[in-house]
């Protein structure tokens, strides 16, 4: 498994498991054949509701804790100083570990942004106090980079953002690369693409002309190109899957690599299209629910 090393030194493998969306008892099941498969970074967020069947299946493993890399998220609804301590709490009763490995803030909640850089502020004092082993952030934008920068004193390790061909966010991902903060995919392989219908502007990028050509060339499938894609531009990419052989199949990505031109095809797919939620759109009134005590 590549590695990436992060700002501060701490390591994390290049590809790891995403259960957004996962239901419990199919978190368990994923989390316990990607272990099995050799996956070692598994990535949740407190509001998925399924970090209680994370930290199950990574117990029942038998790999040593050590070897695993957790990663989870604050929700908006526990931004504050005191609430998002208290938050990392919950996330670690739930995962039952003493610490998690890399601990980030889900939205940048722009409407009310003093929260956010409260929010922040608390992971800091996590990561001094060796609570958590990196903090980071989710879905920044850069002028939201750029004001959290300016107010707090650790720079995030990590941005995760929506990146798949049709939706690449260069300019952030130009920012973060400055900065020295990794861009880490989410829906890596255009998942949030899947679902849309005939008629609308591209479908799903897994079943792009450009993307299966590039697939049949390697004997590949489509999934494990857009992985290499991003992986050969030194991001992270954590893919989803509840299926045991497609859990196999995106992690056996190592043992190719994409041309010049190939990752050129790929990046001149962009649409400009976002699939997810609009930052500016996230607000408590909008998406703000209670995350359940452990």
């Amino acid at each position: 498994m590549q590695t990436l090393t992060l700002n501060n030194g701490v390591e994390m493998p290049a590809l790891g498991l995403g259960v957004f969306q996962t239901p419990p008892d199919e978190t368990r099941d994923a989390v316990t054949a990607a272990l099995d498969l050799g996956y070692r970074h598994i990535d949740t967020a407190a509001a998925y509701g399924n970090e209680r069947e994370v930290g199950q299946a990574i117990r029942a493993s038998g790999v040593p804790r050590d070897d695993i890399f957790v990663e989870t998220k604050i929700w908006i609804s526990d931004y504050g100083y005191e609430e998002t301590l208290h938050g990392f709490d919950k996330s670690a009763a739930k995962l039952g570990v003493d610490r998690i490995d890399l601990l980030i803030l889900h939205q940048a909640l722009p409407s009310d942004f003093d929260r956010t850089l409260a929010a922040y502020r608390a992971l800091e004092r996590l990561l001094a106090d060796g609570r958590v082993r990196a903090i980071g952030v989710s879905n920044f934008m850069v002028d939201h980079l750029t004001a959290l920068l300016d107010a707090t004193s650790v720079v995030p390790a990590v941005n995760q953002l929506e990146i798949h061909p049709y939706f690449q966010q260069r300019p952030v991902l130009d920012f973060d690369n400055d900065h020295g903060i990794l861009n880490q995919a989410w829906s890596p392989i255009g998942g949030i693409t899947f679902y849309r219908g005939q008629g609308e502007e591209r479908g799903s990028v897994l079943e792009d002309p450009s993307v299966t050509a590039i697939a049949e060339a390697h004997g590949k499938s489509p999934a494990q190109v857009l992985l290499r894609w991003g992986i050969q531009q030194g991001r992270s990419v954590i893919p989803k899957s509840t299926k045991r052989h497609r859990i196999a199949e995106n992690i056996d990505v190592f043992d190719f690599a994409l041309s010049t031109d190939e990752l050129k095809i790929l990046d001149a797919l962009e649409t400009g299209r976002r699939g997810g939620p609009e930052p500016a759109d996230v607000t408590l009134a909008a998406y703000g629910r209670a995350i359940p005590e452990a």
